[in-house]
């Protein structure tokens, strides 16, 4: 069944629709799945909390953090006095942005949900952006009001004076009788709940600026319905002893999905940290018998090596999103633990994964297959699908897509009815999908075309390689030569080492495809999310060809 009208909104004010994209620019949506019959009317929080709560589960353990708990009741109790607190007296009405800012903590998450009950949009930020990033965000999508954690109080301030949209901001984990937690005190228990529309916009998530200037996308309470009842349905298959924990913030929306809402969904519980490593989440896994966990690739490569330093018997399923999972991790990860990583696919425009394989259904190197409600096809420069085995751009539909908040890119991300993800991939005859390349990661040099994460695969399963990135650096010559930006294990010779990892590459994959320049550095340019910025290596290395300048 394809999308068809907006239904009347219960928004009083209407900025969110106001700035959704043309209607004919929005990608085909497809609710087929019997799940995804969702009512006229539907406020998110209201499924995942208060029907839980009428369900039975009030007094099971929901939100866990080291030192504390709080039951599906508790949670929806501290929810309930937030609401009424934006409602009474910060002055919210349905469809006003509210900027959410802390770390992974029970706060935060009683926030997120009491902006849905009230009616309100939520917009998240991730706890490391500054004063500059967040009048940024808080004037692309004209927000009022903020709930923000004390510690974080700084940077939100300076850039309340850039941003004048910002009227009020309530500070939570703060003694003062202004603070979030006296104000709730002083609230009735209970809350009446905004009745919205199944298509009204339920948050703006802004993406994490991997490819340029962030963009808002915007998604409808039915969308955040939808991913939790597609890949934890189908793919992940939790249970209600579950225990997730994992080290996406909250504001990304691999984390809103992973940490907060699928557990959820089932009644399971979920560990809140609001700092992580390897380290602590490896040890929060042992002290709180942890079933689930999720993170990106880089911190599974460096859970592979301490595994063994920790009792990980608890831990029964784990996921990988935020950058392709290199098959060199996946097989660390599997030999340390005896776990095959869920390796998903997924983006802030669609919310959350779309593509992915579990149990024996995963073909090591692959990322998997369009997931149950979701259609991935291979498709050439036209939008025309491609034949099996042919490296093309990624397109995919299924009932969340994208709807950027009022951005000429729309046109780029959507084409013909189809999310374009801008990853290049190739499908087998099987309908598996094997990642090539960041479709802006390709590298064109003497008429090759490389991909830029394969060859980091390879340089990744050098022992004295810890993280890797490779580009398409300029080139008189070639046009384009392969770059890789390498950060050391141990100090060394870095001359003797550069030829040692092109020799090695050269005898691991084809030839051509060895990196003809090798830099070392302390660190990859990473995003709050942990992705790590290529486009800004690329930038790099554009300047110094301008200036004439070359980097070994």
């Amino acid at each position: 069944m394809l999308d068809s009208t907006l239904d009347p909104s219960a928004h009083l004010d209407s900025f969110a629709r106001d700035n959704l994209p043309p209607r004919a620019l929005w990608p085909e949506m497809d609710f087929s799945l019997p799940e995804l019959a969702y009512p006229k009317r539907l406020n998110a929080a209201v499924e995942l909390l208060d029907r839980m709560v009428e369900r039975g589960f009030a007094d099971r353990p929901c939100i866990r953090w080291p030192g504390g708990m709080w039951s599906y009741g508790e949670l929806l109790d501290k929810a309930n006095r937030i609401a009424g607190v934006l409602v009474g007296e910060m002055g919210l009405v349905p469809g006003n942005r509210v900027l959410l800012r802390a770390a992974n903590n029970p706060m935060h998450a009683a926030c997120w949900f009491a902006v849905m009950k009230a009616g309100g949009i939520a917009v998240g930020t991730m706890p490391l952006l500054r004063a500059r990033e967040l009048s940024y965000i808080i004037e692309r999508a004209k927000v009022e009001f903020s709930l923000c954690d004390n510690s974080l109080s700084a940077d939100l301030g300076a850039a309340k004076e850039k941003a004048p949209t910002l009227r009020k901001i309530v500070y939570f984990h703060d003694d003062g009788a202004d603070g979030l937690e006296a104000r709730m005190a002083a609230q009735r228990p209970g809350f009446a709940n905004v009745a919205t529309s199944h298509d009204d916009v339920a948050l703006i998530a802004f993406t994490s600026g991997t490819t340029g200037p962030a963009k808002g996308t915007m998604h409808f309470h039915r969308d955040v319905l939808a991913i939790c009842d597609a890949f934890p349905k189908y793919v992940l298959k939790p249970a209600a002893d579950d225990i997730f924990v994992g080290s996406p913030p909250l504001a990304f929306t691999f984390g809103l999905g992973g940490v907060l809402l699928f557990p959820m969904r089932v009644g399971a519980s979920t560990l809140l940290l609001e700092k992580t490593s390897a380290e602590i989440l490896l040890q929060a896994i042992q002290d709180h018998r942890a079933t689930i966990c999720f993170t990106a690739p880089t911190m599974f490569r460096l859970m592979a090596e301490l595994a063994p330093h920790y009792d990980l018997a608890s831990l029964k399923k784990c996921v990988s999103a935020g950058e392709t999972l290199p098959l060199p991790v996946f097989q660390a990860f599997h030999k340390a633990t005896g776990i095959r990583i869920i390796d998903g696919l997924g983006s802030t425009e669609m919310l959350h994964i779309f593509v992915a394989a579990a149990g024996d259904d995963i073909r090591p190197g692959a990322t998997g297959k369009a997931i149950p409600g979701y259609q991935a096809i291979v498709v050439d420069e036209a939008g025309n699908e491609v034949p099996r085995n042919t490296v093309g751009r990624l397109a995919v539909r299924g009932p969340t897509g994208c709807r950027y908040l009022d951005d000429a890119r729309q046109t780029t991300y959507v084409q013909h009815g189809w999310n374009l993800t801008g990853d290049a991939y190739r499908m087998d005859e099987d309908g598996y999908l094997w990642y090539q390349a960041r479709t802006d990661d390709m590298i064109i040099s003497a008429g090759y075309n490389i991909s830029g994460p394969e060859v980091e695969a390879v340089l990744l399963d050098h022992p004295k390689v810890r993280e890797c990135a490779v580009i398409g650096a300029p080139d008189t010559a070639r046009g384009q030569i392969v770059k890789a930006f390498v950060v050391k294990r141990e100090d060394g010779a870095d001359g003797d080492l550069a030829k040692e990892l092109q020799d090695f590459v050269k005898a691991q994959i084809a030839p051509y495809k060895y990196p003809r320049a090798i830099e070392f550095v302390a660190a990859l340019p990473r995003t709050e999310t942990g992705k790590v910025q290529r486009f800004r290596l690329r930038e790099l290395e554009r300047e110094r060809a301008g200036r004439g300048e070359t980097k070994p």
